[in-house]
């Protein structure tokens, strides 16, 4: 089933309307502490469906550390307690731990319930939520249980973005920087131009951006949806992006996911510099933007062996012993399957380390 995409800022006009032609049994609405107290009062003032003493709020935790088992098996509980037919909907309201959680959730439960998705990130709006990918983190390893699984609509706004910390802004930004590098260098210009700390006034340059990110992310998955093949460019920066958060979750010193993919993104074209000719120019810039805008995540020789640990553990791979990678020639040049020895995955973690000045 291909999601239906809607970007807009009437979310509560459009929710209503999404929610009148699926015509659930019932309705329930996944958030956590931070979309409780500062998005759900908006819906509920602008969604008769949100608003509806009949629509069942479950809350979970905030933040990727609980995106496990024991939080997917309280949401299941609840639907459960509630007596959630097959026809049921569940509205996720919040960032990627949320769409992920209740995306999987949902695509389980009774094999499958309807799915509404809402992000309020900007991460959640260009990654998370987007694409029919869910998963919870199993094992200290990220997104190793999931499904296939497109929401029946994904409503996409920039109302909600004020609400963010800076943190969260640059995270999603990370993923959109990834698009970019799958699209062309003008796309990837217009993100590096825009200052994403101090935007604008114009708050519709930043939403038509974020259309344009989604749009390379939604033909490559419409081309791939199940990741046979082509969809796998998506996984640019997140080879090396998910063992620098595994490192981190080692480490109890959690990094956001979007600060992950843009350090990963550094190494995975220093790779692509040193076997596939990718420009020199356009890493040494990306480097610099990473610093300046996301600063550096700290390693040293001694973290090479749990980092590989790691890599050999991506769901991605698909032979024994073999670390599969996405890599670039240029710009919206996609090399796919690229599989490194761990002699030069090593000497691009040296450069990494060089060129990031630690």
């Amino acid at each position: 089933m291909q999601q239906q995409l809607i970007f807009t800022n009437q979310v509560g006009e459009t929710l209503d309307q999404l929610v009148t032609d699926i015509n659930p049994s019932s309705v329930f609405v996944l958030v956590d502490p931070n979309t409780a107290q500062f998005v759900l009062p908006v819906l509920q003032a602008d969604s008769k469906v949100i608003a509806a003493e009949t629509s069942s709020v479950i809350q979970i935790p905030a933040g990727d550390i609980h995106k496990d088992l024991d939080t997917l098996r309280t949401i299941w509980q609840h639907l459960s307690d509630h007596q959630a037919s097959r026809s049921a909907l569940l509205i996720n309201i919040g960032g990627g731990v949320i769409t992920d959680m209740g995306g999987f959730a949902a695509s389980t439960f009774k094999r499958g319930i309807h799915t509404i998705n809402i992000p309020t990130s900007l991460l959640g709006a260009v990654d998370a939520a987007v694409g029919g990918k869910t998963a919870i983190n199993f094992n200290g390893i990220k997104n190793q249980i999931g499904t296939f699984a497109p929401a029946d609509a994904v409503i996409i706004s920039s109302i909600f973005f004020p609400t963010l910390t800076i943190q969260e802004t640059l995270s999603g930004y990370g993923e959109m920087i990834k698009h970019a590098l799958l699209s062309s260098e003008q796309t990837l210009n217009d993100l590096l131009n825009y200052s994403i700390k101090n935007p604008p006034s114009d708050p519709d340059r930043l939403l038509a951006l974020v259309k344009e990110s989604v749009s390379v992310k939604e033909n490559i998955v419409a081309q791939d949806p199940t990741e046979q093949n082509l969809r796998r460019s998506l996984n640019l920066g997140h080879t090396v992006g998910h063992a620098f958060e595994a490192l981190a979750l080692k480490r109890h010193s959690p990094i956001p996911h979007g600060y992950a993919v843009v350090w990963g993104i550094i190494v995975e074209c220093i790779l692509s510099n040193m076997l596939e000719g990718f420009n020199s120019e356009i890493l040494y810039r990306l480097a610099t933007y990473a610093k300046d805008e996301y600063g550096i995540f700290d390693i040293t020789c001694d973290d090479y062996p749990d980092l590989l640990q790691f890599m050999s553990q991506d769901k991605k791979n698909i032979l024994p012993d073999l670390i599969n990678f996405t890599l670039l020639r240029a710009p919206g040049d996609i090399v796919l399957d690229v599989t490194p020895s761990h002699d030069n995955i090593t000497a691009a973690l040296d450069i990494y380390r060089d060129i990031m000045g630690i």
